[in-house]
């Protein structure tokens, strides 16, 4: 079957795309490059059953998508039987061009239009549909871990908001559809996930490990106590399949690792592992509206997918620095 990715030259999406070929797919990678690159998918495009297009998904799927087959052939209109909307910006470094604070717009137009649009396409084609949603809709959580029914503490109008809240209303626009359009949707919450082709866009993972190897500090916010779980991208690629394939019709998934760390923890182990003789400095306060806790209850995704994670952080962290 042929499987569209919008998003699918960004970090997440290319190591997506990339496993759905390895499983006998055929993947059309949608992407408007302003936060992805095509160097991440430029492995792939000799593979007959791929074919990248530039385009933004806030539009919808482009205009005679259904003649751009990966091999050449007409596709025809049961030929693409799934979606995956990953595309987003979604780092929330407010000092990177590519991060959502600097994106706004941008960002709030593809979870919000983008969703809308490929929710028609999905309904018009008969496609199932996977929204890549995200666990800072949790907000700065008073309930942990967080369970999917858990409703969130989320501001408005913060800086943050213009991902959080657009995350949110995509998921209110692919539950609509799945209630009253026969959509067969269903939306993954993603947490902190890390990996090879992370761009240094000031996520907190990667802005460590190249601080630690240039013998730079490391730049911990507030105190470090602030909570994070790390998910490695094999295991996040594992459970957007199993979510897709397995996951019931509009229903909601967790997806990460439940194991907590704080920052400073992170520091610890960066510094570690790669040997550093970096310090580890409190530079600032926290930014606005960052939550202080985040930790996934992923009962749900065990019990229904059958899925949990399996790589650990250190083993994981010594992946991505191989990788680097």
């Amino acid at each position: 079957m042929t499987i569209i990715v919008t998003g699918g030259a960004g970090f997440l999406g290319s190591h997506l795309c990339e496993k759905l070929l390895e499983n006998g797919e055929e993947v059309i990678c949608i992407d408007n490059l302003i936060t992805g690159s095509e160097d991440n998918v430029s492995h792939l495009k000799n593979n007959p059953n791929f074919k990248f297009i530039e385009a933004d998904a806030s539009w919808g799927l482009p205009e005679g998508i259904l003649n751009q087959r990966p091999k050449g052939g007409r596709v025809v209109q049961d030929d693409i039987r799934q979606i995956y909307h990953m595309a987003s910006p979604a780092s929330p470094n407010k000092n990177n061009p590519k991060s959502y604070i600097a994106l706004p717009f941008e960002t709030m137009k593809v979870n919000t239009m983008g969703t809308m649009k490929l929710c028609e396409n999905a309904v018009k084609l008969g496609a199932k549909f996977l929204f890549a949603s995200t666990s800072e809709v949790y907000g700065d959580p008073e309930e942990s871990p967080q369970k999917e029914t858990y409703n969130g503490n989320a501001s408005t109008i913060g800086p943050r908001s213009v991902y959080d809240e657009s995350k949110r209303f995509g998921e209110t626009i692919t539950s609509a559809f799945v209630r009253s359009k026969e959509l067969d949707g269903r939306i993954v919450r993603i947490f902190n996930t890390y990996g090879p082709r992370m761009s240094d866009d000031g996520r907190v993972v990667i802005e460590f490990i190249e601080a630690a190897q240039k013998g730079n500090p490391i730049p911990v916010f507030g105190d470090g106590s602030q909570t994070r779980s790390f998910m490695f991208v094999s295991d996040l690629v594992d459970g957007l399949i199993l979510a897709m394939d397995r996951g019931d019709k509009g229903e909601v998934y967790n997806l990460g690792n439940p194991t907590e760390f704080t920052i400073m923890e992170l520091a610890a182990k960066v510094k570690e592992i790669t040997n550093s003789q970096s310090e580890i400095k409190e530079v600032e306060d926290l930014p606005e509206d960052d939550p202080k806790q985040r930790c996934p209850d992923i009962t749900k995704a065990k019990n229904e997918l059958g899925w949990e994670p399996k790589v650990e952080l250190d083993e994981g962290l010594k992946l991505l620095i191989k990788a680097l």
